[in-house]
């Protein structure tokens, strides 16, 4: 059977497609809207003082668990 490049990783991770859209797309918008508080705080020291380290924190802790089911010698981030 071909290769599908929708279907191949998100399966390899245990998820179907619209699993792992809605995961990996979860993911995306929880770091744009860390990022658009964080760029917020550089001209704003006195607001979201914490928002970009316990979004960082959140995230690593979330996908840290997502990722022990993954086959990383298969799927190597880099």
């Amino acid at each position: 059977m071909p290769a599908n490049p929708f279907t191949d990783h998100p399966t390899d991770v245990g998820e179907s497609y619209f699993e792992h859209l809605r995961a990996a797309g979860s993911v995306g918008v929880t770091m744009t809207l860390g990022g658009l508080a964080c760029l917020v705080h550089a001209v704003l020291p006195f607001v979201f003082i914490r928002t970009g380290s316990k979004t960082i924190s959140r995230l690593h802790q979330r996908i840290n668990k997502r990722g022990a089911s993954c086959d990383w010698e298969r799927n190597p981030i880099i």
